[in-house]
């Protein structure tokens, strides 16, 4: 069974930041076709696509509302996936979910596999 749990959600401040990780287990973390993604839906919001990073972690995509500001990153030893989240602001308030890729989307319905998700809230 594919099981991807994120954690590390919480409530900060404009201009803060926080790290989510996304543990996973059931399949092959490593294996060449492994997209690893980030998906964010905000309340009354269609999800989006956030970012993601391939298995040889040597690209990595975001979306342009966080670029140079969210870091994406993975372990494959860990069989772990992470999202450095900076300056954080109030429109980045959502559910943050990980997901993962076996055909090279980056948009949120080309999504193969979604775990529950971690609640970001970026209020002041």
């Amino acid at each position: 069974d594919v099981q991807l749990q994120a954690s590390g959600g919480g409530l900060v401040q404009p201009g803060g930041s926080l790290r989510l990780s996304c543990a996973a287990s059931g399949f092959t973390f490593g294996r060449h076709d492994v997209d690893m993604n980030w998906v964010r839906q905000a309340p009354g919001k269609r999800p989006e696509w956030v970012s993601g990073i391939n298995a040889d972690r040597d690209r990595t995509s975001y979306v342009d509302s966080v670029k140079g500001r969210y870091t994406i990153s993975r372990d494959n030893a860990k069989n772990t996936l992470y999202l450095q989240m900076n300056s954080l602001k109030s429109e980045d308030t959502a559910v943050n979910y990980c997901a993962i890729s076996l055909r090279g989307r980056l948009i949120w319905y080309g999504m193969d596999y979604w775990g529950k998700g971690t609640q970001v809230t970026v209020s002041s």
